[in-house]
């Protein structure tokens, strides 16, 4: 296994158990058996390396290969929305405490944004899927895809918070019939 490797394994689990607000470089590091300086060699700040993890230990939308035209609307939403509630559900104890300090999350969201990173990202794949099928005449001319896609993602949202908030870090996957009927609460007034 490569250095880079497992650096992202002991950060993915370090990052879930501890979140990311309490979690140190350090502390990776000893986990992966490198130095701090190689971390940062790899990642170059602590922000950097939580996308990583986000982006390769918990893929989300970027496990899904849904092509505008191919399949239903109504399917291939519920896909996009199985995997961002998924992605959500494995995210948020990593993320929680960040909420209760305004300092520690205001210095998040600028590395974020430096990084072109974000809970804003979520939205775009969606909106860009919906315009796409809205161009092929498969979704109506006057739906709004940035608003449909806020509802469906803000509800995938609330759904794996109040699954964290009930069970806690280890709580039941959401099945995937919530998915579907989310997509087809969301889809059905677009066509």
């Amino acid at each position: 296994m490569s250095t880079r490797e497992r650096i992202l394994d002991a950060a993915a689990e370090i990052l879930r158990t501890r979140g990311v607000a309490h979690a140190t470089t350090k502390e990776i590091a000893q986990a992966s058996e490198v130095s701090e300086p190689t971390l940062y060699k790899y990642f170059g700040d602590k922000e950097r390396l939580l996308l990583a993890v986000l982006e390769e230990r918990l893929p989300g939308l970027s496990r899904i290969s849904i092509r505008p035209g191919e399949g239903g609307v109504e399917a291939n939403l519920a896909e996009l929305a199985h995997a961002v509630l998924d992605f959500y559900q494995r995210s948020i104890p990593m993320l929680a405490a960040l909420l209760s300090d305004p300092q520690r999350m205001a210095a998040h969201r600028v590395a974020m944004s430096r990084h072109g990173g974000g809970p804003e990202r979520a939205v775009t794949p969606f909106a860009a899927y919906l315009k796409a099928e809205q161009t092929l005449g498969r979704v109506a001319p006057d739906a709004d895809p940035d608003a449909a896609a806020s509802l469906l993602v803000g509800a995938c949202f609330q759904e794996a918070f109040l699954r964290y908030y009930a069970e806690g870090p280890g709580a039941e996957a959401a099945p995937r019939t919530f998915a579907e009927a989310l997509a087809r609460a969301v889809v059905r007034p677009l066509l």
